[in-house]
């Protein structure tokens, strides 16, 4: 790790360290693809917080976003990408080393 500490800390990614955003990928790590509404109830949030955080997340291509028409009312799933759930790997490794480190 050329340029940054031994310290397990320096393996959390900021994009994801941000709770909304951590919650975003946590919720998606288990699903194929959610449903906009679903993911806003799951984690509890805005529309309007939720739609600015998955903006951050697909710009760091850690999620795909698509816009589906059915029916009457047009509905948006989110996934993570293989980039995004790599980083998420990573991340939830780098709590545990944290996390160990402490015992």
């Amino acid at each position: 790790m050329t340029g940054q500490g031994s310290h397990p800390r320096h393996g959390l990614v900021d994009v994801i360290h941000a709770p909304v955003r951590l919650s975003i990928v946590a919720a998606l790590a288990g699903l194929e693809k959610a449903e906009f509404r679903f993911l806003r109830d799951t984690i509890e949030v805005s529309d309007s917080l939720l739609s600015k955080h998955l903006t951050t997340l697909e710009a760091a291509g850690y999620v795909q976003i698509v816009k589906a028409g059915t029916g009457r009312r047009p509905r948006t799933w989110v996934s993570l990408t293989p980039a995004g759930r790599t980083a998420f790997d990573a991340y939830t490794e780098s709590l545990k080393k944290i996390i160990d480190a402490g015992n």
